[in-house]
């Protein structure tokens, strides 16, 4: 028996999933974020937060905007997690 990893729909060809960057599940989130300028908190992987909204984005980098602080051009790969500024417990 093969490891063969494609799905088999019910016409019987083989489909291949769609590489995790291809999703565009990561595009869709940022998008609807920078559209409303949601504040945003990003929890670096040494465990500082940055809030602001997120500008724009690429493949490796954000640049996340700040009030009353300078703009910050952010690394994915430093990035934790992040998440809405609204959802911070109280």
């Amino acid at each position: 028996m093969t490891n063969d990893y494609r799905r088999m729909p019910k016409n019987g060809r083989s489909i291949k999933p769609a590489p995790p960057e291809m999703t565009n599940a990561e595009s869709f989130y940022y998008l609807k974020q920078m559209n409303t300028k949601t504040p945003m908190v990003v929890v670096m992987t040494d465990g500082e937060e940055i809030r602001g909204w997120i500008e724009w984005y690429d493949k490796s980098c954000l640049k996340v905007n700040r009030e009353g602080a300078p703009n910050l051009l952010i690394q994915k790969h430093c990035i934790k997690y992040l998440f809405k500024q609204e959802e911070e417990s109280v």
